[in-house]
């Protein structure tokens, strides 16, 4: 084989990285289509484990990785896998990467591990994953796949960091667990609770929208 077709080969193989294609399904996942600020999904880990920014970085983290390994992976088998039993075989794929993040969390910081709990486990059933993997990675080639899994899950992650960071400071008046606010502080303890998890969220989709709508209009 030539140079000149060795080229060709490897330009094939990862031209979907490189496309325009490409940049624009990761952008529209991590803003345009944010899943938590425009499509409102994930709203349980969303509102459950984002009492800290810490848990809400290695919720997003977590979720991050299952998205882009189980979209490239279906990628890969979706010319094999029977459409009968596509969503019980996406599930199983999901799972897989669900119990390798919850194992690795569980090795580096058991504190970590217990604070999000059940959360972890039910990442298989997100709402988010199971979507991107029906909708595009079924659909859609690896390369493609894999941009539109760090796009959605980074943009998952972003929000949950939002949510997460503003709850911690005013609820407890610290940052990624160092203290940020002057002890004169009140804290505002119900940020920290289920509810200030709703609160935070209807502001941000609040502020999220108008800058949309302003956007659109001009």
């Amino acid at each position: 084989m030539s140079l000149t077709d060795q080229n060709k080969t490897n330009k094939g193989f990862f031209s979907s990285l490189g496309e325009h294609q490409g940049t624009d399904d990761f952008l529209r996942g991590l803003w345009r289509d944010n899943p938590v600020f425009v499509q409102v999904l994930g709203m349980c880990p969303s509102l459950a484990v984002s009492n800290s920014a810490m848990n809400a970085l290695a919720m997003g983290l977590a979720t991050t990785f299952v998205l882009a390994m189980s979209n490239v992976l279906i990628s890969m088998l979706r010319n094999f896998i029977p459409k009968e039993v596509r969503i019980a075989s996406y599930i199983l794929i999901i799972a897989t990467f669900v119990s390798m993040v919850d194992y690795t969390i569980q090795a580096v910081s058991v504190d970590l591990h217990k604070s999000l709990g059940a959360f972890i486990a039910l990442i298989v059933v997100n709402c988010i994953i199971l979507s991107r993997a029906e909708a595009f990675a079924s659909k859609n080639t690896v390369g493609r796949s894999l941009m539109d899994g760090l796009g959605m899950g980074l943009g998952f992650m972003f929000a949950l960091f939002c949510i997460g960071s503003i709850r911690e400071i005013i609820g407890s008046g610290t940052f990624l667990g160092m203290q940020v606010m002057p002890d004169a502080f009140e804290k505002w303890v119900i940020m920290v609770l289920p509810a200030g998890g709703f609160f935070t969220l209807a502001c941000l989709l609040l502020i999220f929208n108008h800058f949309k709508l302003k956007k659109s209009k001009t």
